[in-house]
């Protein structure tokens, strides 16, 4: 696996649905479009942005293969492919690996709540079922589980496993974890708020909800600290300081789409038991959006 084919800005996409709450697969491609146009290092399907929890399974394995049949090539394509069940997110994973996706992105078993014996022997299951990169994603906030850094050192050294999103905003965890596991192992922030302390500490790129509506900016950010150029880096960071609270003033991806919406990028639909953004947050929304784009 070639790092740096997972390095950067990476979008983590939402789902665009129609008013009848099916999928809309013509603002779908377009979002695709719009992020290669706009430099996006990558992009992940059908990860938590994506609404993966309300997403049925036919409906997941058409957004990866048209997702990929889409891109065809031009920037990576990374499939969320993590379930609470280890049967489940092994059939995900193969139907990813089958539809020519570049890594699958796993998220800790959720609700179940398994000890760290059973985090390692859920994703090893994968890992020897499945020749595919992938990336653990651990978001205990989400989850109410969490995925110890001694469990990242042993999965580590598994063929397939090449790398963790940390959604925890904890820099010191990446830092010890960097120390342990070997050079090319990713280490991807999960947390817009900190990502870019994560990458100035040696992380390898951002799995970005704010990328969703500022593509380009968070493309430049992270090329700044690759480069060097720190400074110019965060006073860019702090005019997207507002945007990133934003993303998250509501469950995620509850922002993000109205976001979109107001963008005229996607419709406004999103999937019950989420609902739209409140109309209180709406004004502050558009204020912010008109200052950064």
């Amino acid at each position: 696996m070639n790092q740096k084919m997972f390095k950067g800005s990476i979008a983590a996409l939402v789902t665009p649905m129609n008013d009848d709450g099916s999928i809309d697969f013509e603002s779908f491609l377009n979002l695709l479009e719009f992020h290669i146009d706009n430099s996006s290092d990558g992009v992940v399907l059908v990860g938590t942005t994506g609404e993966a929890p309300t997403i049925d399974f036919d409906e997941h394995i058409k957004l990866i293969e048209e997702g990929v049949k889409f891109i065809n090539g031009r920037i990576p394509v990374i499939a969320g492919t993590g379930a609470n069940s280890t049967k489940e997110a092994i059939y995900l994973t193969e139907k990813a690996k089958e539809l020519g996706a570049d890594a699958c992105l796993l998220v800790t078993p959720y609700y179940n709540r398994p000890n760290q014996e059973g985090l390692y022997q859920h994703y090893k299951a994968i890992n020897d079922a499945v020749s595919i990169p992938q990336i653990l994603y651990n978001v205990p906030c989400r989850t109410s589980c969490d995925l110890d850094n001694d469990t990242v050192i042993k999965l580590s050294k598994l063929a397939n496993i090449v790398g963790i999103k940390d959604a925890t905003g904890d820099l010191s965890r990446m830092k010890s974890l960097k120390s342990e596991v070997n050079k090319d192992f990713l280490l991807i922030s999960g947390d817009d708020k900190t990502f870019l302390n994560f990458l100035e500490q040696g992380g390898h790129g951002v799995i970005s909800v704010t990328a969703n509506v500022a593509p380009k900016i968070m493309h430049t950010i992270c090329q700044k600290i690759f480069s060097g150029n720190i400074e110019e880096a965060k006073s860019m960071n702090d005019q997207l300081s507002e945007l990133h609270n934003l993303m998250f003033i509501e469950p995620n991806p509850i922002p993000v789409k109205w976001a979109l919406f107001h963008l005229n990028l996607i419709k406004s639909h999103i999937r019950l038991p989420l609902v739209e953004l409140d109309i209180k947050y709406h004004q502050k929304m558009v204020n912010c959006l008109s200052d950064v784009l």
